[in-house]
């Protein structure tokens, strides 16, 4: 009997880091103890046979789930789902807009809500409440009415308090909880044979680099670009392989900067590519390179994909912003250098291809990380405790 709603926008087959987290609840939670109320999208029925726990799509698209009558729909469906018995929390995949139909539940039935935080929607939170007297009154109902918010990492911990202070929410002991995320140790791991994924992606014996994000600019792929300018010559067989989808202008501006640089024959684009190919690409490399930078209203709240690279064993390289810091432990797991400071990226890069031992020492840290702490298992355990203490808690008041 279910136990835990999760409203959610973002979910597989979508792509990304909340899709990803989503997703991954959905996997781990006990079988048959969480229902996932979202939006359809083009194969989902094939992807939703993979999970344990049911996953109830409403009839319309996901992108009408922003939308006026999808909210309205979506709080109806919310409502009904939330009478099942044994129904006792409510999980918010992000705060807009699962938060509406999660607080429309709250309001007539009295069922308790979480929401989860990531990072760059606080960022963009934070200008609409400056902007909107309607958005910051509508903010300010939907987080003061949660009965906890879960953030990805300590950053984004500190930039929700900071958002509470703008809102003059009063921040209650222990309402913002830290939930570190993680990845799969058994899917992601080293030694994994990728002869044929190499031939697959016409990839050569090159020691590569890797990055594996949505194509944006907060995403830093440019400053790798740069760094292997810098040192190419003195590593000829150093190539850079960027894995992920994104924006086509954003795409051309990166390959024009590859062009510019004279380095385009020693780096490799690939969009589209599916899940089960990553463990294979990834043990294709020798570094992970996340140079993620904050801009205005985009930020990596934590990282995902450096953990992905952990559990394949080979050490990260990464810029000390915004919720990296949890995901790479500098000298334990990885290297992080400072924002905006291309000589410290060129010589960690050095460090990590020259010294074997260093490399390998991290990499095999970053994989026992991976193991004992950074990975889904532990964090649905904590979800799911959660949801447990915070449903009967308010229930018994």
């Amino acid at each position: 009997m279910p136990s835990q709603l999760l409203l959610t926008y973002d979910f597989p087959p979508m792509s990304g880091g909340i899709a990803r987290w989503t997703g991954e609840l959905a996997r781990h939670y006990p079988a048959r103890s969480l229902i996932v109320s979202t939006g359809q999208q083009p194969h989902s029925r094939d992807t939703d046979q993979e999970f344990p726990n049911l996953v109830d799509r409403l009839d319309i698209p996901s992108r009408r789930l922003r939308s006026l009558p999808g909210a309205l729909r979506w709080s109806h469906r919310a409502a009904t789902l939330a009478r099942l018995p044994g129904m006792q929390f409510t999980w918010c995949g992000n705060l807009k807009p699962a938060a509406y139909p999660a607080w429309w539940a709250r309001f007539r039935l009295g069922i308790p809500y979480g929401i989860m935080l990531h990072g760059g929607d606080l960022l963009i939170l934070r200008r609409q409440i400056v902007e909107s007297r309607v958005k910051r009154r509508t903010a300010r109902t939907l987080l003061e009415n949660a009965s906890v918010l879960v953030t990805n990492s300590s950053w984004t911990a500190n930039q929700c308090r900071r958002l509470l202070e703008i809102l003059g929410i009063g921040a209650r002991n222990g309402w913002i909880q830290t939930v570190p995320l993680g990845t799969d140790p058994v899917f992601f791991r080293p030694g994994v044979d990728s002869t044929a994924i190499r031939d697959r992606y016409h990839l050569d014996r090159r020691r590569w680099l890797i990055t594996v994000a949505r194509l944006t600019p907060h995403k830093g792929i440019d400053t790798v670009l740069h760094a292997l300018a810098r040192i190419g010559n003195e590593y000829p067989d150093l190539g850079y392989l960027v894995i992920g989808s994104g924006p086509d202008e954003e795409r051309s501006r990166l390959e024009t900067l590859a062009r510019t640089l004279d380095i385009a024959t020693r780096v490799r684009f690939l969009s589209g590519v599916p899940d089960a190919d990553l463990p294979a690409l990834y043990n294709c490399a020798v570094v992970y390179a996340g140079m993620s930078r904050v801009l205005p209203e985009s930020v990596e709240g934590f990282g995902i994909s450096l953990l992905e690279a952990s559990a394949c064993g080979f050490p990260v390289l990464a810029i000390r912003v915004g919720g990296i810091q949890d995901a790479v432990r500098h000298g334990e797991t990885g290297l992080l250098v400072e924002p905006d400071q291309p000589e410290q990226v060129c010589a960690a890069l050095r460090s990590l291809l020259e010294d074997r031992s260093l490399s390998a020492r991290l990499g095999a840290m970053g994989r026992k990380a991976v193991e004992q702490y950074f990975n889904w298992n532990r964090v649905t355990a904590e979800m799911f405790r959660m949801g447990l203490e915070h449903g009967t808690r308010i229930r018994e008041h």
